[in-house]
């Protein structure tokens, strides 16, 4: 595994790096409008791991796709690192995008046709980051420090789920990003394959990398998260350290309600 620092990011502006002021999202469904987010407010400070839990269908993506630009508020404001997103064309967004966020997702979304190595370099071919010559060099260093060098020219199809998600992770890195978005990245990969993500996940977070995870993972959560988020039919209904969300947080009916659902699973 990589030891702590290896990964070389600029230095970071003041906190808060993330900001989200009274973001409501609705989506125009059939005759009814479904709205996904209800006045979310939530700050992030830069290098802060937060843990982002909830039930299925309560928001976590959507808040997800608001950071990454993806996806855009239908009222509020969010602010990345001093930019305020609505004022961003699609063009904009997208260039912005591969300069400052780097995102992992639920499924590994590796191009099966290119190899590893090759997978590892397209953020940099596409964004034209690095000289052509260094772009090998950098995605092999990455490659080494988690330990997949020896896969490097492999095809995806030949690697575990596991190894593939690794090198989601390291393709999302090569840009240097200066913030980390991953949307429930172990829930597709088998029980034996969890843990080796999550050491990936632990190290960045140590290192201090701005980090925003969805995760069912509790216990990882509880270990690594600076701070717990949990959303709830698209609101934000707790903010706590994980010792005070796991233990006092029980004092909120739906904090309690949702940790003795995962509980009994």
């Amino acid at each position: 595994m990589p030891e702590e620092g290896w990964l070389s990011r600029p230095n970071e502006t003041p906190s808060p790096l993330i900001v989200l002021d009274d973001v409501v999202k609705v989506y125009e469904t059939g005759e009814v409008p479904f709205t996904a987010l209800k006045h979310v407010h939530l700050h992030v400070g830069a290098g802060e791991f937060v843990g982002l839990i909830g039930k299925s269908g309560s928001g976590k993506t959507t808040l997800i796709n608001m950071i990454t630009g993806i996806d855009r508020p239908t009222s509020g404001d969010v602010i990345v690192g001093g930019t305020n997103l609505g004022g961003l064309s699609e063009n904009e967004l997208a260039a912005w995008r591969g300069r400052t966020i780097g995102v992992v997702f639920q499924f590994f979304q590796l191009l099966p046709t290119l190899t590893v190595i090759e997978n590892v370099m397209l953020p940099m071919d596409f964004c034209n980051m690095y000289a052509p010559l260094e772009r090998p060099e950098r995605a092999m260093h990455l490659l080494e420090q988690i330990e997949m060098a020896d896969q490097a020219h492999k095809l995806p199809s030949a690697l575990s789920g596991g190894q593939q998600q690794r090198v989601a992770i390291v393709r999302a890195l090569c840009m240097r990003p200066r913030i980390m978005l991953l949307d429930e990245p172990t829930s597709s990969l088998d029980p034996e394959m969890v843990g080796e993500v999550l050491e990936v996940m632990t190290t960045l977070g140590r290192a201090g990398m701005t980090m925003i995870c969805v995760t069912h993972e509790m216990g990882f959560a509880r270990r690594v998260a600076d701070r717990i988020v949990m959303m709830d039919e698209g609101e934000v209904v707790e903010v706590a350290p994980p010792g005070a969300f796991f233990d006092a947080g029980r004092g909120n009916p739906r904090v309690r309600a949702f940790l003795d659902r995962i509980m009994r699973v």
